[in-house]
This record gives structure tokens, C-alpha cells and sequence, in this order.
């Protein structure tokens, strides 16, 4: 007659789990488990929003996602909404007007650099992203 697995040994879900230490290199980025998550968030989000130039969308798209993930890392969880909604506010995105190339020139090239992501997602400080965001 076999056992039933323990409660205690199972696994956690992924965005129910926190990591021990955080990261505080430069560089290394702040792990939050099941981090990929938040491009299918930012996915949704961005694409409510106009662009004046179509081209920018995905650049913008991978630093908001990036972004939200750092915070949901920083606090210790997987990615909400919240931290989407978080970093596009963060950014000035949040508004129904047509983004033009100025709010998007921060993003410019994201989408194609994995060195230009790593010093945009180092430019933004976990305080910017741990105190609530006013407009």
C-alpha cells in the first residue's frame, strides 16, 4: 500500500515563492519567480494604449515589462497587473493621449539589446518603485 505524497516536500507554485536574498549587483537583475509573466501583462496593457508610431510599441513594451518585474522581484512575488500599471504610470503612460517619440525615446532599442535592458531596468531605483506612484 503506497503513501500519499507530503504536504510539506511538494513544491510551491512558482508565484508563491520567495527568494532568500535579493541581488544587489549591477547588472544581475532582482529574481521574481516566474518573472516572464509580466510581458504577457505589459502585452495587454500596451496594447490599449496609441502610439503615434507603431514601431515603438514593442521597445516600450519589453521596458514596461521589465520594469514591473524588477518591483514584483524587489517585493518578493511574481508579477501583478499592478506592477505593470505600476511602471507605466512610472513613465508617464498611463494617459489615453497618442504617445509621441519623446516618451519613448527612453525605450528606444530595448526590444533588440540585452545590454540596453540590463542599464534601463538599473536606471530605475527601487525607490521609485516601492513608494506609490502620484500623477
Amino acid at each position: 500500500m503506497s503513501t500519499p505524497t507530503p504536504e510539506l516536500v511538494r513544491p510551491k507554485k512558482a508565484g508563491l515563492q520567495r527568494f532568500a536574498q535579493s541581488v544587489s549587483v549591477t547588472g544581475q537583475g532582482t529574481p521574481a519567480p516566474n518573472a516572464g509573466y509580466a510581458l504577457t501583462i505589459a502585452h495587454h496593457e500596451v496594447a490599449r494604449l496609441n502610439f503615434a508610431h507603431e514601431h515603438d510599441r514593442h521597445d516600450v513594451e519589453i521596458g514596461i515589462a521589465l520594469v514591473a518585474a524588477k518591483r514584483a522581484g524587489l517585493i518578493g512575488r511574481g508579477p501583478i497587473q499592478s506592477d505593470v500599471q505600476h511602471a507605466l504610470s512610472l513613465f508617464g503612460l498611463d494617459g489615453s493621449a497618442t504617445i509621441t517619440g519623446v516618451k519613448t525615446a527612453l525605450f528606444s532599442g530595448l526590444g533588440h539589446s540585452y545590454a540596453a535592458q540590463r542599464r534601463f531596468v538599473d536606471a530605475v531605483s527601487a525607490d521609485q518603485l516601492l513608494t506609490p506612484h502620484t500623477n
